[in-house]
């Protein structure tokens, strides 16, 4: 296959890194699989045009791209609507959906396992339309965000201090909003401190992602208001993977869901794959079963990688 490969060098950890080097890396590792790759590197504001004119070349076969969860989610939009298959290397801080994907979270590693990978299906949602491969959420969870966006950092690590410094700060106001959920069993009126979708359901044991992105169903996550020393405990339990038994967040399974704010205010924001945008006050979220083609890691390569 003829690859086409966007690395975007704001990126966490392609900030600091030699970019000829890797890419000069990523043409041999992916020739020494019978794959061809023309690499350009981008800057954010290159991003969206870059992934639009690969989708539609007919000389790529599929796209290799490099980023953050934004710059991910970016991409599974462009294949998703272009039809091109996705192989995901994982630059960015969380790397949640290349985690789902059982992709090596180094960049080396994650290389020669795509290069042996093969091109299956998993599913992807969509908010209004709008697709993601991990979650969509309201409240706490955007505020953190927007909270982290007031610090500078320059780096990964930086970007962990900063989330760290942002969590502190959320979790001492948290935000409480009356959201109406419409499932299949009805309308259900909560009064929560968030509320998060999520592209099927997510695992346990490990920072919040999928096991399996071909159930075709999403997760909703309904979190409580509490006081913000039970908050920072359930964050902190969020982190080590073990929030599941907690009776302050509710977790269902539903093919479709429609929420409502009725108290919206008009500076409200919800959070896509790690992007803030206006939060509309009617949100129609539906799961796309198989509609996203993406290059797995090949089993055995991406587990000697791992270890």
């Amino acid at each position: 296959m003829h690859y086409l490969g966007i690395f975007n060098r704001g990126s966490g950890t392609f900030r600091t890194m030699d970019m000829a080097a890797f890419s000069d890396r990523a043409t041999a590792c992916l020739a020494a699989q019978g794959h061809s790759l023309t690499v350009q590197v981008v800057d954010g504001d290159g991003l969206l045009r870059a992934l639009s004119a690969a989708v539609t070349d007919p000389g790529c076969d599929a796209l290799l791209v490099g980023g953050g969860d934004g710059t991910i989610s970016a991409a599974a939009e462009a294949c998703f609507r272009g039809g091109k298959p996705l192989a995901v290397l994982p630059a960015g801080t969380m790397n949640l959906f290349a985690r789902s994907l059982g992709v090596p979270l180094g960049l080396d590693a994650a290389l020669v396992a795509l290069a042996a990978g093969t091109v299956q299906r998993v599913d992807i949602a969509t908010a209004n339309g709008r697709p993601f491969v991990h979650q969509y959420s309201v409240g706490i969870h955007t505020r953190l965000v927007r909270l982290r966006e007031q610090f500078v950092y320059k780096s990964r690590w930086g970007k962990i201090v900063a989330s760290f410094r942002a969590i502190v700060r959320a979790v001492s106001r948290p935000p409480v909003f009356w959201a109406e959920i419409r499932t299949a069993r009805g309308v259900e009126r909560r009064k929560a401190t968030g509320v998060t979708v999520t592209n099927n359901v997510l695992g346990e044991g490990h920072v919040p992602h999928a096991d399996h992105l071909d159930r075709g169903v999403l997760g909703v996550y309904v979190l409580k208001p509490m006081r913000p020393l039970a908050l920072a405990r359930l964050c902190l339990d969020v982190m080590r993977g073990r929030w599941k038994a907690s009776p302050l967040l509710s977790e269902r399974e539903v093919e479709a869901v429609t929420l409502t704010f009725p108290q919206r205010k008009s500076t409200a924001q919800a959070l896509v794959d790690g992007e803030l945008l206006p939060l509309a006050a009617r949100v129609e979220l539906a799961i796309h079963p198989l509609a996203l083609q993406v290059v797995m890691p090949q089993g055995e390569v991406a587990l000697a990688a791992a270890e």
